[in-house]
Parts: structure tokens; sequence; C-alpha cells
């Protein structure tokens, strides 16, 4: 099986969290849905495998997270067409989102299909005994604590199953379990990940040790356990084979996917075509046609939608001579101007587009293009391990000499110069950096909330309500409204 190319994938899970519904097919696994017990599935490790492989398949699915999350955050505007080209991105991005919001809903239902997937695997983990199962384990028990980490950062307490599919009818059994029991499973999860992980894949995709524990090293941050944090993340950054890349203007070409600063990347690809009746069964990056060009003509790039626009505020926090600000901002005027490229601007036009991720020429193309680009997103790379363990060491009290190693170790790459300070304006520096650096992949509404800055942040941000997102309403309806929702909504 090949996890980059993709070519075993699976059900489409579009429904609720209480609802195992299928919408739509890739020929994942074939399991009479009326067999609760799967008698005919589990019995060898090639069905593991492909249970795995749809495990794996609901990672596409986030490239919404992705978009939201940017956008939710004073890095860049909604944009579009119009006021009204998507509505739900438009209310994140002013702070007026609803329970009723498309988006946010699809992006509760898309990670428990995820979960559902992970829990599938393990409700039958027992039934058939095979070399090598801890390993297929430990990748099944990675993307069970990805999935609920993402609903954790997004919603904050929600309904926490393991080892168990959620089905139809449960929601009158399940509540929402408080946050800090979700993050014990998630990090239970990731601690048997790194156990049993190898720290390289013969097969390009797959989850290894060190990606287990930067993600854990990651979950312990966004609860503060600044010294377990930093411990686990020294761990990758002394023993993992990861590096900074040398020229970063490489970092986030098609030809350089998966290289050595790359600690997990969610696999895409445009084999295969896709269609707005179901944008969580592309297997492209459809974040990518959302980013994209509006009615773009020219070298190097592909049109797209015009959403997610950086803001001047955030290209000006670009310091002089970082090197990485061509790389991750398109002066689309500039370019114009430069190239002779002819744009129609859309919606809250700030000049910038979200290089990072925009489509590129020589692609396939496959219809629709706009959905099916196949730009991996670098979910965890090695520049974020330093910059998370440089912040773990600053804010635990720790060790700021070692603190600022690892920030220096980003910023000179940058073509910067190294940073001297320690205390409160190293603690500063540090989130400065990861803005910089991070920009236009998903992680800034996240890194302001967990750190009590989005507030004097974000235009429209309340206090007390806006650290969340709102359960669908639909969700909490089911349960017969015995779940409370998130305070403010």
């Amino acid at each position: 099986m090949n996890l980059n190319r993709k070519n075993v994938f699976g059900i489409c899970l579009t429904g609720m969290l209480l609802s195992l519904i299928i919408s739509c097919s890739d020929d994942f696994i074939d399991v009479p849905s009326n067999d609760p017990n799967s008698e005919e599935f589990f019995n060898t490790e090639e069905d593991y495998q492909r249970a795995l492989i749809g495990a794996y398949d609901m990672l596409h699915s986030t490239y919404l997270n992705v978009l939201l999350g940017e956008i939710a955050s004073d890095n860049t505007l909604a944009g579009g067409e119009s006021a009204n080209d998507v509505p739900g991105i438009q209310q994140v991005d002013d702070m007026i989102h609803t329970s009723e919001n498309i988006q946010l809903r699809d992006i509760w239902g898309w990670m428990y299909a995820g979960v559902n997937r992970a829990n599938f695997i393990m409700e039958f983990k027992d039934k058939t005994e095979f070399t090598g199962k801890n390993e297929v384990i430990g990748q099944t028990r990675f993307l069970r604590a990805y999935y609920y980490f993402e609903l954790v950062k997004w919603f904050g307490d929600v309904p926490l199953v393991v080892d168990e599919r959620i089905l139809f009818g449960d929601q009158f059994n399940v509540d929402r379990t408080p946050k800090a029991q979700v993050y014990a499973q998630i990090e239970e999860d990731l601690e048997f990940a790194a156990a049993n992980l190898p720290a390289s894949q013969a097969e390009i995709g797959r989850v290894t040790k060190g990606a287990a524990q930067a993600l854990l090293g990651k979950v312990l941050l966004y609860q503060d356990k600044f010294s377990e944090s930093a411990n686990v993340l020294e761990a990758v950054i002394n023993t993992g084979p990861y590096s900074l890349i040398t020229d970063y203007s490489t970092m986030f070409e098609n030809d350089n996917e998966n290289n050595a600063e790359s600690v997990f990347e969610v696999q895409y690809t445009d084999l295969e075509g896709a269609g707005f009746g179901c944008l969580q069964c592309s297997e492209g990056n459809v974040a990518v046609g959302f980013n994209g060009i509006r009615s773009y003509t020219g070298p190097t790039f592909e049109s797209g939608f015009s959403f997610n626009v950086p803001t001047q505020e955030v290209v000006d926090e670009f310091e002089n001579g970082d090197n990485r600000k061509a790389v991750a901002i398109l002066d689309i005027d500039a370019w114009a101007a430069l190239t002779g490229a002819t744009f129609v601007t859309g919606f809250e036009h700030t000049g910038y587009y979200n290089r990072k991720y925009i489509a590129r020429q020589g692609d396939l193309n496959t219809g629709d293009a706009n959905l099916t680009n196949p730009n991996n997103y670098r979910s965890i790379r090695f520049a974020d391990v330093l910059l998370m363990a440089s912040e773990a060491l600053n804010r635990g009290g720790i060790d700021d000499a070692r603190a600022r190693t690892y920030l220096n170790r980003v910023r000179l790459r940058a073509g910067l110069s190294e940073v001297t300070s320690s205390g409160s304006a190293l603690t500063s520096a540090i989130y400065k950096e990861r803005r910089v650096e991070l920009v236009g992949e998903g992680h800034h509404f996240f890194d302001l909330v967990r750190t009590n800055r989005a507030a004097a942040e974000i235009d429209g941000f309340v206090t007390g309500k806006n650290e969340l997102f709102p359960l669908p309403a639909i969700e909490i309806e089911l349960t017969g409204n015995r779940w409370a929702q998130n305070p403010g909504y």
C-alpha cells in the first residue's frame, strides 16, 4: 500500500458525531453496516492495514482546520469573491460565528469521522495477531490523538469515546468530557505511539516516533506543562533525524515534500478528481485552491478563489532581510508588474496571498482543479519543534540559554541576527518568531488563545467566549438537548 499515492481510500463520513453515515465511497472497507461485530473483517494483517489507510484518509479534511484557523487569527482576512462568499468563513473572520456555522459543523463531523475510523481498529485490535501489530496500533493511536487534539483546540470539552465506534443512538449515553481528561487520553495515545513506532518509515507519509513525540510536546505545551513539553521536544531535537533545510525558498514546493525538516506531513495527491458535493472526499489539498489568486493568468501559479489573504500587519512583522518573507507572502501587484500576470481583485483584497499554499503550475489539474491540488500540508516542521522547545524552556523558567539557542537556529536560517534577551523580552521574541515562521500554516489563532493574547490582537474577539467555538446546534439537539453549549453561544 502506498500512503503517498493513496490508492485504497475510504468511505467519506460527512455526518454528525453520533452517526456513522456513509455518504460517498472510494472502496475503503467493504464491511456490512448491519454487522457491528465485523466478523467478516479484521481477519488478516491486510484488513488492519486497509482500515488504517482509512483512518489516515480523514487527515485530508483537515485542510479546513488550517484554512479557518488562519482566518480566525489576525494574520489573514476571509477574502473570497464577496462578503457573501461562504458565509461561515466570513463569520469566523469577523468573530460573529454561531452554532449554525456550516464550516464549524464540518470540522466537528470530519474530526469525529477520523476518531471513529481509528476506534474501529481499536475495537477489534485483539481479534487477529500478526508480526508488527503494535506498530499498526501505534499509528492508529497517533491518528486518534491527532483528531481529538483538533477537537479540543476548537471546542474544548468534547465527548471522549475510545476503543469502540460511536454509533447512532449513543448520543443518549455519551456526555461531553472535561478537556483535561481528553488531553490525558491524547497523551496516553501519543506515549504509546512514540514507544512503538520507528524513527523512520519505508513508506512515505506514515507516522514515526518523532512525529508522535513532537505532537505530544505540542499537546503538553498547550496545557502549560512546560517541563514535560521541553523534555519530549528536546528528545526530538537531540535524537530525531530532523534538521532545518538550508534553502528555505524550497520549503513549500511540491518537489521538496517530506524533506529533512518534515516531522509530519499530510499527504495530498492530484490523481483523483473531486467536487463540492463532498469536499472531504478530495485527495487534494482543497485549501490551496481556496487560497489561490482570483482569475489569475501568468507564470508559476494557478488561479483560485482568493480566500485567506494576508494582512498588511503580518507582512510588516517580517524584519528587514528576513528571507522567509518572499516565500510566505506573494505581493501580487509587484509580481504582476514583474511578470505581466493579470488577476481580478477579490473581497477584502490586501494585495497579498499566502504563497506557501497557493497552486503551482505543473499539477495534473484533475477536475475540479481547484479542489485537487497535490501540495502536502507540513503539519509539524522541525522549525516549529525548535520554537516550541524554546517557548517551553523560557516560559517554564527552565533555561533561557537553551531557549535562545533553539530560537536563534531558526533566526539564523532566516538570515537574521541572534536574539540575546532573556525573561519576558525573550518570550515576546519567541512569540514574534512563531508568527513569522509559521504564518499561513494555521497555528497563530491557537497560539494567541493559549497564551491569553487573543483579545488584544483579534478584532471582535470576546474574552470568555471566543477562546472556543460553538458546538454545532444539531449535535446538541440529537442528544435531546442534554449537552450544554460553550459559553457565549
